[in-house]
């Protein structure tokens, strides 16, 4: 436990905070391996007598200063510029220019460093597209076979062109097999990513289905009861968290349904929602509360001011047709509109907002009736409240 937190501050300095480029970085000093393996073989080359030292050295300087060039884009954030963030491509071809490089200046050992191309290759085939890995290995097998062609010539005591035809082929026989198993695992990746894209749609739509209603895009009543009791502890926790209920229902909507049919009456429930919606605040919280009915959520109101806007969308409703292909069809609605006391369970305001917008209807609907009273009982939240209070 100490030792992590110990060296956490270490590993935050090396790779940065962004965990994205914390694998980037991570990635690329691990390929580094490869380079630090050919750094120490050429120094031992060297120490053995089968190098030049100069030769050595100079391979040596070549791959850290690669290493020092590919931390330092990384590190920076110089990245994030180009399409691929991680650099794989560049990253591989110079990996590869400079062990075949090395491999053309190493003399007795030089057949040890194709080991390290083959390595790179593999490196990779994790992150590269089937498309790039197969560049990566004919640039590479290409390039090889120049210098192996050249070599051959050049140095025969050390590269006879027996034994180079014999590495020629081993290469052309491993690389692109290496890029087969590339395609494999761009196909693996596009299917996993795929079956996730799925999995993330199909969680949505789950979602969607038990939050929803499915005919108007609102809460449904299971989800808004919810929304509710997280207003009432909210406002149980603060004490001044103030809201308002209101119980709209659509006047006369069975008449619509038996008159135009059911499928004029969902356009009906899907314009009045989205109707409903303009007028509101960001605030307020509307759900379908069942049939034709729907519970409105007013924030940190009053009901002498919530009914503000409820009358707003009374206007709005009014001030156009609700389908534009059957102007002659008017719809109202009939509200009751009641305030949440801190006090009272949750059902006990439904109620009264219920009770409210009876009254509505009985004084002939196309309205918003307000029942302020007192509630008939404490709830269970107001008892626990009042309690601690004594």
């Amino acid at each position: 436990m100490h030792l992590t937190a110990f060296f956490r501050p270490l590993v935050t300095l090396i790779l940065g905070t962004e965990r994205k480029q914390q694998l980037r970085i991570s990635r690329s000093l691990t390929a580094a391996y490869v380079f630090l393996a050919c750094v120490g073989l050429q120094i031992y080359a060297s120490r053995a007598g089968l190098l030049e030292a100069e030769h050595g050295w100079r391979v040596a300087m070549l791959c850290l200063a690669n290493i020092t060039l590919w931390y330092g884009l990384l590190r920076s954030g110089l990245n994030l510029r180009f399409r691929d963030p991680a650099l794989t491509m560049p990253q591989v071809l110079a990996a590869m220019t400079i062990i075949v490089y090395a491999y053309s200046i190493s003399d007795r050992i030089h057949g040890s460093i194709m080991m390290l191309l083959t390595l790179v290759q593999v490196f990779g085939i994790f992150t590269m597209s089937l498309r790039d890995a197969r560049l990566a290995g004919l640039y590479s097998l290409t390039l090889m076979g120049i210098v192996m062609v050249y070599k051959s010539i050049t140095d025969p005591v050390h590269y006879p062109y027996q034994v180079e035809v014999a590495h020629f082929v081993l290469l052309a026989a491993i690389l692109p097999t290496i890029s087969h198993l590339a395609a494999q695992l761009s196909a693996m990746r596009a299917r996993l990513q795929s079956q996730k894209n799925e999995l993330a749609q199909a969680v949505t739509r789950i979602q969607i289905l038990a939050t929803r209603d499915e005919l108007t895009g609102l809460f449904n009543r299971r989800h808004m009861l919810e929304v509710l009791t997280q207003h009432q502890k909210r406002l149980i926790r603060s004490g001044h968290h103030r809201f308002c209920l209101a119980l709209l229902d659509i006047d006369h909507f069975k008449r619509i349904n038996d008159t135009h049919g059911h499928g004029v009456g969902d356009e009906v429930l899907r314009e009045f929602a989205a109707t409903l919606q303009r007028a509101l605040r960001d605030t307020d919280v509307l759900a379908r509360w069942g049939g034709e009915e729907f519970l409105l959520l007013i924030n940190d109101t009053s009901p002498d001011l919530a009914i503000i806007g409820v009358d707003r969308a009374r206007e709005l409703l009014a001030a156009s047709p609700l389908l534009a292909h059957m102007p002659d069809l008017k719809v109202t609605f009939s509200a009751g509109l009641t305030g949440y006391d801190d006090v009272e369970e949750l059902s006990t305001c439904i109620e009264r907002a219920d009770r409210a917008l009876y009254r509505a209807k009985s004084e002939g609907r196309d309205r918003t009736v307000i029942d302020d009273a007192p509630p008939p009982q404490v709830g269970v939240a107001g008892t626990e409240r009042l309690t601690a209070a004594h």
